[in-house]
């Protein structure tokens, strides 16, 4: 039993170690910010050729690290002093709950009208049937009415005539 606790705390303490290095809180933060060059790359990727925004967007972050600035507030800062374009994701507070919600609530008014749609296209056969008939008694003469009836049945969709 007293394994398996060592275990565990060697391994808690592994990840706790992980959490606070400050190359992996740049890391971490590089990839929640963009820049805002224009390249529509993640902070920490921006790769573009003499970029003018990235090298000081970084040493902003890295100096905000070492500064022992906490993750919240150098996001904050950054959004402050950039716009809220230079968060690649939207904050859950205000109106930013929107982008967050928007993409679910579209997708289930979307199956839900398809759901209605696909139920309303669903008609009893002999309904159909019936309509079909009355439809073309009205509509056509004998000779396309009896033309129709043999298309019908070489094509086999007579429905069992």
């Amino acid at each position: 039993m007293k394994a398996v606790q060592a275990g565990i705390l060697a391994v808690s303490v592994c990840f706790s170690l992980g959490a606070t290095d400050s190359s992996s809180r740049f890391n971490d933060l590089g990839h929640r910010m963009m820049c805002i060059c224009g390249c529509a790359q993640m902070l920490g990727e921006c790769n573009h050729v003499g970029c003018p925004e990235s090298g000081h967007m970084r040493d902003e972050l890295s100096a905000a690290i070492a500064a022992g600035t906490s993750d919240q507030e150098i996001l904050a800062s950054f959004a402050s002093k950039y716009g809220a374009t230079v968060l690649a994701a939207p904050t859950t507070h205000g109106f930013d709950l929107v982008g967050w919600i928007a993409p679910f609530a579209v997708f289930a008014a979307a199956l839900l009208g398809t759901i209605l749609l696909v139920r309303r296209w669903k008609i009893d056969p002999a309904v159909a049937q019936t309509a079909s008939a009355s439809a073309d008694a009205a509509i056509l003469d004998p000779a396309a009415k009896t033309l129709r009836e043999q298309i019908r049945r070489e094509t086999g969709t007579d429905g069992g005539r």
